[in-house]
């Protein structure tokens, strides 16, 4: 399996491990990522890490596989489940945390990387779109002009300036860099398990409702969403992927 999901003790952990692909997901992993969140919330855990293997997080879906809107669904499904546990979510980042990697993060309450980490929305680059809570959730944690940078530059942003926005909460240095981080995160969880759990329940939930307003009324961002999903550049941006080749988008 490439997700695997284990307790020890209160503290729960998911580990993403397809270091071929630098940890990028395919329908199979994703599947076994939302069963290991699944398998969390059936569990006695007070807290859970997320993390990657090979010294990265997660690089974003495999391209290789990612074919249409079904993934969309299946990811929007994952992510709903893992956002909505009560138990405080640390992301344990080494490395690349890029385009499904960041939504990962983003679901997670609580961000720690090491100082080699690398957070990116690429999907320009691609033809396609994130969905409005990614948007919405990354202007909230990283800052309206950061996600601004993001999205419409598709350039990464390295570890401090990260850590500067308050996108990530704590950075770590040692070696081996994934070890480092997953230990300081280990730690971290271990301390909150220590807490009230209800109190924390109730402080999440709060915390959450906050993010609830609608302000797509119109549906105008789905319609955006589904365009850019259907569109011949998200073939042509495929393509050049796999060929290694800068693509030539028409916007159509």
């Amino acid at each position: 399996m490439a997700v695997t999901f284990h307790a020890d003790g209160a503290v729960g952990h998911i580990a993403i491990s397809r270091p071929e692909r630098r940890n990028a997901l395919n329908h199979t992993a994703l599947d076994e990522l939302h069963d290991c969140v699944r398998r969390a919330a059936d569990t006695e855990v007070r807290a859970l890490v997320l993390t990657g293997t090979d010294d990265q997080f997660c690089s974003g879906a495999d391209l290789k596989e990612l074919e249409d809107l079904s993934f969309t669904t299946a990811l929007r499904a994952a992510l709903d489940d893992l956002a909505a546990l009560p138990v405080p979510t640390i992301a344990a980042i080494p490395g690349a945390c890029m385009g499904l990697g960041m939504q990962l993060a983003l679901a997670c309450d609580l961000r720690l990387a090491t100082t080699e980490a690398r957070f990116a929305v690429p999907v320009a680059k691609l033809g396609l779109m994130v969905d409005h809570w990614t948007v919405q959730r990354l202007a909230l944690l990283a800052g309206h002009s950061t996600a601004r940078w993001m999205l419409l530059t598709a350039r990464p942003v390295d570890a401090d300036r990260a850590h500067a926005v308050g996108l990530v909460h704590e950075l770590v240095d040692g070696s081996p860099p994934g070890e480092a981080v997953l230990a300081a995160a280990d730690e971290l969880a271990a301390s909150i398990t220590r807490l009230a759990p209800l109190a924390l329940a109730g402080s999440k939930h709060g915390l959450d409702l906050l993010e609830r307003a609608d302000i797509d009324r119109s549906g105008s961002y789905r319609a955006a969403f589904e365009s850019a999903w259907a569109s011949d550049d998200l073939v042509e941006g495929r393509s050049a992927f796999g060929e290694g080749r800068r693509p030539e988008f028409r916007g159509r």
